[in-house]
């Protein structure tokens, strides 16, 4: 797919583990002494109770957007310099003291203090303990509510990069399984009936189009949610002479938000998202039923790998195929957070409100889950055995070049097509009758239901002759599943 992202980072998108409730550390422990909250404490007489404190912290959840704050945080650190807002030697503090706290996330020194309510404080906290009072001029001209909209598109902007990717992996592995089987036939199923046959090749290049859809999808919405927040504040804007098209530029958006108001409060780019997400969920389902379905001893259409498949703890002969299973059964998660978000942000007057605070944990779940069912499909592809001669056996059945028939009926013989459609309705009665294909009966069974049926008609009931009369344009063809193919590979890989 054309990279059309101008700032697109190429950054693989690591879903880190929510951190556990470990015993506080030294580091951890310490809290700047402001009154009842080291933050905002300054209003309040005492602190909250700790069923508030339960309630009130998103720190086990929004951990994980601590690279994103503190690289939100240097960009508005460089840009208070730049603006006079912020002297050099404070400056310098607040950048160092920033990547150490990185380093000390990263190193696991630092781990979440609970009597803290979110990433952002706790980054903030250890700001304070690290480089005193300078580390205080750091909020200046912006709020939690621009800073926590900033982190989160940040999030989303990589997740979608990094889904972008696993989904060309995924269509790189079905291209190449159409092209082994440009040629190999396959019953096309509507109502999971045998209806008329296809090419395998043709099947799975339907997957390709479905997930270049999602790209096209995750692709819009990354282009939406790239306007940056920060500056806005709290809600109105602010009176300090601020950049924000240098904090906008910096941290790789297209531009700044037009409205204060909206830009704290908009979370359209994590719905967005997360309803590419679900839909992308719903083809991998699709995707996993047939996987399923194929891989049963009924169908014997493929052998999923040992990778991909487990047994049973009390039927030993039994090969389960749990990867599709729950590549199929993980939509329902993955459309349940998309469907509890919008009903969170349902109603929600304007600014912000603490229900927003709901929004981050089905984004980090759904992205995580999709994640790791594109991998598993893509595995799958890769490994499984596809059995050629089940396949084309499987076409003989249920007379599936019937609608072949009634169209050379109409192309060769000028009958109109419903009358067609009924001569043949009647020789699939007679085929029935003799528990017989369709191409075994006599060209003489054939002229007792039309007479002007010639040898030319009989021919063409073979399946893999049926194939190559579907010459139009996105047709079952050999010659047209090359050229999707073709076109495949320039689009997407």
């Amino acid at each position: 797919m054309e990279d059309n992202k101008k700032h697109k980072k190429q950054t693989k998108r690591t879903y880190k583990k929510r951190p556990k409730k470990l015993a506080k550390s030294s580091t951890q422990s310490e809290l700047k002494d402001t009154g009842s909250n080291p933050l905002w404490g300054g209003r309040f007489s005492k602190g909250p109770s700790s069923i508030m404190e339960d309630i009130n912290s998103s720190v086990d959840v929004d951990w994980v957007l601590y690279e994103e704050d503190i690289e939100c945080s240097k960009a508005h650190a460089e840009m208070l310099y730049n603006q006079g807002i912020l002297n050099n030697s404070d400056k310098k503090k607040i950048i160092k003291g920033l990547n150490q706290i990185q380093r000390e996330i990263e190193d696991g020194e630092l781990t979440p203090n609970h009597t803290l309510e979110d990433i952002h404080m706790n980054i903030e906290n250890r700001l304070f303990l690290l480089i005193g009072d300078a580390a205080g001029r750091l909020h200046t001209a912006r709020s939690r509510n621009d800073q926590v909209a900033t982190d989160f598109k940040i999030w989303i902007r990589k997740a979608i990069d990094q889904s972008d990717r696993e989904l060309q992996a995924l269509q790189s592995a079905l291209i190449k399984r159409a092209e082994q089987h440009s040629d190999t036939p396959i019953p096309g199923f509507t109502h999971l009936q045998g209806a008329q046959p296809v090419t395998l090749g043709h099947h799975l290049l339907s997957y390709v189009e479905m997930f270049g859809r999602d790209r096209g999808r995750f692709n819009d919405a990354r282009k939406r949610l790239n306007e940056c927040p920060l500056g806005s504040a709290a809600l109105a804007g602010t009176s300090f002479p601020i950049d924000r098209k240098m904090t906008s530029e910096s941290l790789g958006f297209d531009r700044p938000t037009r409205n204060s108001l909206d830009s704290v409060s908009d979370r359209d780019f994590a719905l967005e998202a997360l309803a590419a997400v679900a839909l992308c969920s719903s083809h991998l389902s699709r995707l996993g039923e047939e996987l399923v379905i194929w891989s049963s001893n009924q169908f014997g259409f493929i052998r999923l790998s040992d990778s991909f498949s487990t047994g049973s703890s009390i039927m030993p002969q039994k090969r389960n195929p749990d990867a599709a299973e729950l590549i199929r059964g993980k939509n329902g998660r993955v459309t349940g957070n998309f469907v509890g978000l919008l009903n969170t942000m349902k109603g929600l007057s304007l600014a912000y409100a603490k229900d927003m605070q709901e929004d981050k944990e089905p984004i980090f779940d759904s992205f995580k889950t999709l994640s790791i069912c594109l991998r598993a499909a893509g595995g799958m592809i890769n490994d499984m055995t596809i059995n050629k001669e089940a396949m084309a056996e499987a076409t003989k059945e249920g007379h599936s070049t019937a609608t072949e028939l009634a169209d050379w009926l109409v192309r060769e013989l000028n009958i109109p097509f419903r009358n067609a459609h009924e001569s043949v309705g009647k020789i699939v009665k007679m085929a029935d009758s003799k528990d017989s294909r369709l191409w075994d009966l006599s060209l003489s069974d054939l002229q007792s239901i039309q007479p002007k049926i010639t040898k030319a008609a009989h021919d063409i009931l073979k399946p893999e002759i049926a194939i190559n009369t579907k010459t139009s344009y996105g047709g079952t063809s050999v010659k047209q599943v090359k050229l999707q193919l073709r076109q495949a590979k320039k689009r997407f890989l």
